[in-house]
């Protein structure tokens, strides 16, 4: 079984019930399976720090989820256009990952959700894209050939799937942004699954 790495950081659930779905798609290819992490928030205070195990949802990130995915992806929520500072921040600490070229040749996507249609979700999904690039991964959108992304009035983008969930913050992903997650867990693990075959 080869391991699709599902890394996020949720805020109030929107981008954990992303994350769910595209582990869900991951899960619809034989031979793959999805291993899903987070990251932990980043303090303002500088003597503050996450306790070692999250109170609820899956482990904190390590750099051997890393190096052992055969496939990437990462979701943050939008933050003024930007993926959020918890998600940079681990990503700003990747420099021995990408010294050792850990990442380099995996496909990876990205996903994110905003409060609003408006709030800068394609924006900062090409800021997640720019750091995967400078560590030689592969990068997958959602083609056009997926119905859902045609006719979808909530969340997706042909950068990645996204959800909008309004000004409460609310998780519930409608329909079309469900099929989308699913399709773009199911369209990175076949591309890692294509690329282990061919080394």
């Amino acid at each position: 079984m080869q391991e699709i790495l599902v890394l996020y950081y949720s805020h109030r659930g929107s981008v954990r019930a992303l994350a769910e779905q595209l582990a869900a798609g991951i899960h619809q290819v034989p031979g793959a399976v999805a291993r899903v992490r987070t990251v932990p928030r980043v303090s303002t205070v500088c003597e503050a720090v996450e306790d070692e195990i999250p109170a609820d949802g899956p482990p904190y990130v390590e750099i051997q989820d890393l190096e052992q995915c055969a496939g990437l992806a990462l979701g943050s929520p939008t933050r003024f256009g930007n993926m959020a500072a918890p998600m940079k921040y681990f990503l700003d600490g990747l420099t021995g990952a990408w010294v050792n070229g850990a990442l380099e040749g995996k496909p990876a996507c990205v996903f994110t959700a905003s409060a609003s249609q408006h709030g800068g979700q394609e924006s900062t999904l090409l800021s997640m894209m720019i750091p995967l690039f400078h560590h030689g991964m592969l990068l997958l959108g959602l083609p056009y050939s997926e119905p859902a992304l045609g006719r979808t009035r909530s969340g997706g983008t042909p950068y990645g799937v996204s959800h909008v969930s309004g000004p409460d913050g609310q998780g519930v992903l409608t329909e079309d942004e469900i099929e989308l997650a699913q399709a773009q867990g199911r369209r990175l693990a076949q591309t890692a699954l294509k690329q282990v075959a061919a080394r």
